[in-house]
């Protein structure tokens, strides 16, 4: 496990996107596996920038989303859908067929499951995959409990994960009650893995990511059993490591 210390969100998202595109060069078809939510933004930020700069394409890349509400259609402004053009797949020459997220508005969502898992694997899996972690340990919507063998699969969201997402909607009641996301197997099985966190009410579930035992009482310590890890994070958010 690698730890690269940024001294603000700012940076941390410009090492990121360099890494992104070290991999987008070096193999120009490259799988990646993106995440939503504020922490990755700024990276999608750069991206941006570099792709208008003309020092990273996109067309021949295929993406895989970590996850997506149950219940929202594509066009809600709430989806992570509508987060990936509106953030990033709108502004770069990523093919719209090879930009992958899991369809929460499917009727038949366990099918969807098994349909999405699949094509990761049809896609030679993911090269690398961008993760975020959550106050209680979780990665992707895999809450704690959740069994680390567990591929893609539907997710009753804890209730604090629907209420540290409630500010990106009218009121705690518009936040949906499950969503799709790859499982703990599924983000396992990625070649590379780059873990972005941000900011001192991360600390602590980064310090237990770190030097806490390997539990699915808390999803992201499996994370130390994985080859090929890279953590970029803040100042603030490795306030609680000991150097």
């Amino acid at each position: 496990m690698n730890i690269i210390q940024a001294k603000n969100y700012q940076q941390m998202s410009e090492l990121a996107a360099k890494k992104l595109i070290e991999q987008i060069n070096r193999k120009s078809d490259s799988v990646l596996g993106l995440a939503t939510g504020s922490t990755p933004e700024g990276l999608y930020e750069e991206i941006i920038k570099e792709h208008k700069e003309g020092n990273v394409s996109f067309k021949d890349i295929t993406t895989f989303n970590l996850d997506e509400y149950v219940g929202l259609s594509k066009d809600n402004d709430q989806s992570y859908y509508y987060y990936m053009h509106k953030l990033l797949f709108d502004h770069i020459d990523l093919k719209t067929n090879q930009a992958n997220l899991p369809n929460g508005d499917a009727k038949d969502l366990q099918e969807e499951c098994s349909r999405y898992e699949a094509s990761i694997q049809q896609a030679g899996g993911i090269d690398i995959q961008i993760l975020g972690i959550g106050l209680n340990g979780h990665i992707g919507f895999n809450e704690p409990g959740t069994p680390f063998s567990i591929q893609t699969h539907i997710v009753d969201l804890d209730e604090s994960t629907r209420h540290a997402n409630a500010r990106f909607f009218d009121s705690i009641d518009e936040v949906p009650l499950q969503a799709i996301t790859m499982g703990i197997d599924s983000i396992m099985q990625t070649k590379q893995i780059i873990l972005l966190v941000s900011g001192s009410k991360k600390a602590e579930a980064l310090e237990k990511l770190v030097n806490g035992p390997v539990t699915e009482d808390f999803p992201a310590s499996i994370l130390q059993k994985h080859p090929n890890v890279t953590i970029i994070a803040d100042r603030e958010a490795l306030s609680e490591l000991s150097q």
